[in-house]
């Protein structure tokens, strides 16, 4: 784990978060066929837990490749808070769960972020466009589909969060 002064990051925790960061791009890319599964609800997850308050550092990493590469449009504007709603909620669970405990929560803190993630982007998406109430929820309604979907995906895929996370924690605990 990373135990360096909060306020100021070493070198190597730069490095570190910027290859996180790009991590998390890249499986996005890697997994564009799959409509909307992928591995950044794990990963933010994942890095939270390990980094906690230091884990928006590959967060936004990602957040500002995707907007560099894919561009900054209407899309992308609520990445800005859409990630950080999921490292929240993660930083509120408990440090040291038990192992049994934790296999469970983590997929389905993440599940349930695939299952809000269009309720969560509806708001910019009425503002912008200038949408109803009424068309929000019809906005909404229409993507549920696509949101049950990202429920099964980030369960599964959250499987993988506490021995990923074990994992990074030992790789990292010497930087």
């Amino acid at each position: 784990m990373l135990k360096k002064n909060a306020r100021h990051l070493s070198v190597k925790e730069i490095c570190l978060f910027a290859v996180l960061g790009a991590l998390m791009f890249v499986s996005k890319i890697v997994m564009e066929a799959l409509p909307n599964i992928h591995l950044l609800g794990m990963l933010t997850v994942t890095y939270t837990i390990v980094f906690r308050k230091k884990a928006l550092i590959p967060i936004y990493t990602y957040v500002l490749l995707n907007g560099l590469f894919a561009g900054f449009n209407a899309w992308w504007v609520p990445y800005l808070y859409i990630w950080t709603i999921l490292w929240g909620a993660t930083m509120l669970l408990p440090k040291n769960m038990p192992k049994a405990v934790a296999c469970v929560v983590y997929p389905v803190i993440c599940a349930l972020h695939g299952l809000f993630f269009g309720v969560l982007y509806a708001p910019v998406q009425a503002l912008m466009f200038g949408f109803t109430f009424e068309q929000t929820l019809a906005w909404i309604s229409t993507g549920f589909t696509f949101d049950i979907i990202h429920t099964v995906g980030n369960f599964t895929v959250g499987l993988l969060i506490y021995p990923v996370s074990e994992a990074l924690k030992r790789l990292t605990k010497n930087i």
